[in-house]
């Protein structure tokens, strides 16, 4: 510590001298510089701490004083906590001193410009150093052998270990672009266009093409509920972007939850006149911008932070960080178990533990019971029972597997367990993904041109998560039905709660009959299909978290406005990007769409096929055969999955990870199986989970299904 102190020191002296005049740079400025870069990083970092610091007070108050609305409970869950937490600080830290640098030199440079054009290298670099972004590229020394997958991800690319781990930067597969050119969304600024056409306001577009009236819901012939909630879980393993822990504007501690101005890190939905539900048009939807990254190169080009590992590794089982991985582990004896919960069962089963949150927003979904918020690896697995539920079902199977190890190999300590059984998890989640759910989501020409045979691990592939992929991987909310069914042991209707009263509801699942009525609802109710004319239902496109929120909130509008808010390109852009045809007028596009009603919408909003929202573009086109997306997210979802899979050195088939007779016992896992092997559920779907499946005609006895063979594990 002191070393660097030192060395620290010695560079603000020698930064402190006025540089060498260059003709370039009027005077002015360079007798302000380093002084100026200097305080305006320690003003910086007084303003972020303080609004920290608020914002943690403010929340527990208001949990306290039991106020909460249901955005102060999502954002509660989107805080960024211990890695994440000092990484996201050291960007704001840089972020804030850049623009309150930018506000001082203003007055002096009259002509627009990027601050980093007006500092010097040795500037920057004290900026970058100083707000500790630095300290995140300290090299990382991976050990010469290794047998199991960091929990951080780190060390799974030898060459550059911290490829696809958590707390860095999302990769860019296209330049971002912002208003401003570095930081700014589009639409922040009234009246400045995008390549000439006005940005119509992200809910203004989601009332004229999103909605329609529920009772015209077309069930999904083909795919079951399951095939929705297998994609929210697995998102869950790969991406969460942290928001502002500051829910407050940095500069003039606006509070963003309440008020409709818009100040970093505030960007509201603004309400279009005549709005069908919202009828006061000063009223907004609250939005906060996602945490800025510590960015590298270029300092200035904002890009976001994936808090969580690239890698198909069952991270939301295990956690991304090392903190929270001890904390979820059951260390009290040497059995390699996962901690579960010690106050409640579900008719014998494990649940999850509790969260032990200071102020937890559960509580607040049904104040009488008292039960809190779940703790998983991946802090949004209370955010609804289903997702709940399939949290539930792998920590059970991961007891389960070490347990049965540990009879084949009574030797084996609590830490061998652990990574052993972690590891067979791993694989299930990474066989069940690209051999049974994407396959479906692609459709068979899609999933054979993006993920042909594997052929090995590739250590050039980068397994980075794509920022447009966070965007483009909610696809999955036009599947979603506006109702949790949870069914009986012969498969009858119990009940159907709608959507928007089960947000947080963990009491559902400790008191109303545990997971096997909601896994029962998963398998055998039918998928939301999405038509062009059905896209995404009121339940999460109006009535997103009502119940105690001063305004429901409006999910297909949160998704545009939040690929401005990451600076992603246009649809003709990533049209581009895949090789795919760029429509330029409304026919072209009614071709594209194969529906001219919709093309004219869109372009009535847009006013050209380059500024549709990566998300609406990619949801509104028609569906690949036999898959759930369109030419431009099949292309999307298809590269992101090859990455994921080619750049994995852990993958589950690349040689040395499992033995031959390992990958073979592996290979005939299911869902199904698991779900027969945890649970008190005795029939379950046959062949593919995600299929539509009808009761009983689709449904199988458990007995009638392989069980995993952990012979191959026994030690020799």
């Amino acid at each position: 510590e002191m070393k660097l102190l030192l060395a620290l020191a010695g560079l603000l002296a020698t930064l402190a001298m006025p540089p060498p005049s260059e003709g370039t740079t009027p005077a002015v400025l360079r007798e302000v510089e380093t002084s100026v870069v200097l305080t305006s990083m320690e003003e910086a970092k007084r303003l972020v701490d303080k609004a920290y610091k608020e914002r943690r007070e403010s929340i527990k108050q208001r949990l306290r004083s039991r106020l909460a609305s249901p955005m102060e409970l999502l954002s509660y869950f989107k805080q960024p906590v211990a890695a994440t937490r000092t990484a996201v600080r050291a960007a704001d830290y840089l972020h804030v001193a850049l623009s309150l640098l930018e506000g001082k030199l203003r007055s002096l440079w009259p002509r627009p410009f990027n601050v980093t054009d007006v500092l010097t290298p040795s500037q920057l670099n004290l900026l970058w150093k100083s707000s500790g972004c630095a300290y995140q590229d300290v090299a990382v020394t991976c050990p010469e052998r290794d047998k199991y997958r960091t929990i951080t991800g780190k060390c799974n690319n030898r060459r550059s270990p911290t490829l696809g781990s958590s707390n860095r930067p999302f990769v860019r597969w296209l330049p971002a672009e912002y208003e401003d050119g570095f930081s700014l969304p589009f639409g922040w600024t009234p009246g400045v266009k995008r390549g000439g056409f006005p940005v119509p306001l992200t809910r203004a577009v989601s009332n004229a093409i999103v909605r329609f009236p529920t009772e015209q819901l077309t069930p999904d012939r083909e795919r079951a509920l399951m095939f929705m909630q297998w994609g929210q879980l697995l998102d869950h393993d790969l991406d969460f972007t942290p928001e502002p822990a500051a829910r407050a504007s940095f500069t003039t501690g606006l509070n963003c939850e309440t008020s409709c101005l818009q100040q970093p890190p505030c960007f509201p939905l603004k309400i279009p006149p005549n709005d069908p539900r919202i009828k006061n048009q000063r009223d907004c939807i609250p939005f906060f911008r996602s945490c800025p990254a510590c960015t590298g190169g270029n300092i200035t080009i904002r890009n976001q932070i994936n808090a969580l590992t690239s890698f198909v590794d069952a991270s939301m089982v295990y956690g991304s960080e090392d903190p929270l991985a001890r904390d979820l582990r059951n260390l009290t004896n040497q059995l390699g178990l996962l901690r579960v919960n010690d106050r409640f069962r579900d008719n014998g089963r494990a649940l999850l533990p509790f969260d032990k949150l200071h102020d937890d927003p559960c509580l607040l979904t049904n104040r009488s019971v008292r039960i809190p918020c779940f703790l998983a690896g991946d802090t949004r697995s209370s955010e609804m029972p289903e997702l709940t539920s399939m949290h539930t079902l792998l920590v059970r199977e991961h007891n389960r597997l070490a347990t049965e190890l540990k009879r084949l190999n009574p030797r084996w300590d609590g830490e061998r367990l652990y990574q052993e059984a972690r590891k067979i998890v791993g694989a299930m989640v990474q066989i069940i993904t690209y051999r049974d759910y994407l396959p479906l989501v692609l459709g068979p020409e899609a999933f054979r041109k993006y993920l042909p045979q594997y052929r090995g691990y590739n250590e050039s592939v980068d397994p980075r998560i794509a920022n447009v992929f966070t965007n483009a991987f909610r696809y999955g909310h036009t599947l979603i039905q506006p109702f949790m069914f949870r069914l009986d042991n012969r498969y009858q209707l119990i009940s159907r709660v709608p959507l928007s009263e089960v947000f947080f509801a963990t009491w559902r699942v400790v008191l109303e009959g545990g997971i096997d009525p909601i896994l029962r609802g998963l398998m055998a109710s039918p998928a939301k299909l999405n038509r062009q004319n059905q896209i995404v239902v009121d339940e999460v496109r109006d009535r997103l978290f009502k119940q105690v929120m001063r305004i429901g909130l409006d999910l297909p509008a949160l998704n545009m406005q939040r690929s401005r808010d990451h600076g992603l390109p246009g649809y003709n852009a990533w049209r581009r990007f895949c090789g795919l045809s760029q429509p330029n007028t409304v026919g072209e596009l009614g071709t594209v769409m194969k529906n001219l009603e919709l093309a004219r919408k869109l372009m009535a909003q847009y006013g050209t096929p380059n500024n549709i929202d990566i998300w609406m573009g990619g949801v509104a086109e028609p569906l690949q055969p036999n898959g759930r997306v369109g030419p431009l997210l099949a292309c999307i979802i298809g590269t992101q999955f090859r990455k994921l899979r080619d750049g994995d050195r852990f993958w589950w088939e690349n040689n040395g990870v499992f033995s031959t007779q390992q990958r073979q016992a592996l290979a005939k896992i299911s869902l199904p199986r698991i779900i027969c092997d945890n649970t008190g559920i005795t029939t379950v779907s046959k062949n593919n989970i995600f299929m539509s499946h009808m009761y009983p005609r689709d449904f199988v006895s458990c007995r009638t299904l392989p069980a995993l063979d952990l012979t191959p594990w026994r030690d020799r």
